[in-house]
């Protein structure tokens, strides 16, 4: 007689949790640069004042940019923080 084994599931429809969760900042004409990059620098681990006005002159030039990117939970994290400061978010994208 055989068995069959299921496996658990990982990942998969509505699960939310595999790949990693893209957080888009979107360009406006209401944010400064400065107030974009200090915001960036503050909320998002490993981003520097300097690294900020680098991604914030991507955004005005591109119209978005991806500014963080992992595991759902702390994406919406970063989002939620940069959304209360102001920042004109993209929906969060799973990638």
């Amino acid at each position: 007689m055989s068995q069959t084994i299921e496996l658990p599931r990982t990942s998969g429809p509505d699960s939310g949790l595999g790949g990693l969760w893209r957080v888009i900042v979107r360009n406006d004409d209401h944010n400064t640069f400065d107030h974009v990059a200090h915001t960036l620098a503050n909320v998002i681990p490993g981003v520097t004042v300097d690294h900020g006005f680098r991604i914030a002159d991507r955004i005005h030039r591109s119209g978005l940019a991806v500014v963080w990117s992992g595991h759902l939970e702390l994406a919406e994290h970063y989002w939620d923080q940069l959304a209360c400061a102001g920042l004109t978010m993209a929906p969060l994208e799973q990638g």
